[in-house]
This record gives C-alpha cells, structure tokens and sequence, in this order.
C-alpha cells in the first residue's frame, strides 16, 4: 500500500487503560518526545519506526472513549485525526473489554481512513479465560488484526509487519457480515494478511 520512502504516520487511538502507550514504547524504544497539544496541557507522545525499508512517525493520540469529545483529551484526539487525514489509524483494543473498544473503532474506520487493529492485553484474556478470535474479528472487519500483549512484546513485530497492510473497510460489506452474509467478493480480494479488502 505506502510502499514508498516518505515516512508515514501512525496514529495509535484507543479507550484510556488498554495497554496503548506501552505497545507504543514497544513499537517506537526511547526515542520518544513528549509534548503538550498546542493550546492545551493534553500530553502527545511522538516517536519513530524504521522497519525493513519503511519509515514511520507514530503518534499516541490521548485515550479516547468516543470522537463525539466528551472532555480535553478527547477533543485533541479528534483534532490530532482531523489534521492527519493521510494517515493510518491503529486502534488498540484491550482484549478482556472488545466491546467497549469496538464503538471508537467503528467510528474511526467510519471516517474512511486506512486501518489496523491490535488486540492488546491477550495475557490478561487468557488469564480470564476470555476467548478472542482475531481472525474472525479481521474476517468481518475487513482490516488486519493482530493480538498482542505489550508487556511482553508478544505480537509486537508482527504488528509492525502488518502496518503496510492497513485497510480501508467497508461499512456496508462489514453490515452483510454481522447478517451472515458475505459480500461480493468480486468487490472483496481475499489475502491472509490483509483481511481482506486487497493489498495496495
């Protein structure tokens, strides 16, 4: 998809408390600035990843429940989104609360941006003995995901691979799904890393 040397950015979006700025840390090391929203004293962290021969700048947007702003952090969540239309949404999800992580996911991949999905905390899920299917959850998103468990770094590298692969989804394909139904998969190009929706 981004397969060119510009760099790209990421921008990791997630409810507060699900493991976000520690997968960050993971994805980025220590060479992270933190710095406050211009105008605010919301925190904004920025850092990098070189991977292979693709270059990204990744940015942990303050923990959000909702775009629809609700508080400070909130609001620079959603001006962060607007003011970097070009660039890919990972949304980390903690896998023991999906449900609540799925209502911002929605309404991110409602914007039409480029997508991928990290399902965060898998060891605090296996400890409950919650069970998450990812595969299935890319099947009907359409989009990648990958689980991870940021303490350990488990999932981490595969989460960087995957970033090139981010997806567009579609909503009306993802509706067709949630009925049981599949969409037209002329419209739809299987690939086992992208979810579906074709590799760019």
């Amino acid at each position: 998809m981004h397969d060119h040397h510009d760099r790209l950015t990421i921008l990791m979006m997630g409810n507060p408390n699900v493991g976000k700025s520690a997968l960050f840390n993971r994805l980025t090391g220590a060479n992270a600035v933190v710095s406050n929203y211009p105008g605010t004293t919301v925190d904004v962290t920025k850092g990098y990843l070189r991977k292979d021969r693709h270059s990204y700048e990744i940015i942990d947007v303050p923990g959000a429940y909702s775009l629809e702003a609700r508080d400070a952090a909130e609001e620079v969540a959603v001006r962060i989104l607007d003011t970097h239309p070009d660039a890919v949404i990972m949304v980390v999800l903690d896998a023991t609360r999906v449900e609540r992580g799925l209502y911002l996911a929605l309404e991110v991949i409602e914007r039409g941006a480029p997508c991928i999905l990290a399902l965060n905390m898998m060891d605090v899920a296996q400890d409950k003995q919650i069970a998450v299917d990812a595969a299935e959850m890319q099947r009907v998103l359409g989009i990648p995901v990958v689980a991870t468990t940021a303490i350990s770094a488990e999932g981490v590298k595969h989460l960087a691979d995957m970033i090139r692969k981010a997806q567009v989804a579609d909503l009306s394909a993802i509706r067709s799904r949630l009925n049981g139904q599949e969409p037209d998969q002329g419209a739809v190009a299987r690939c086992a890393g992208c979810g579906g929706g074709g590799c760019r």
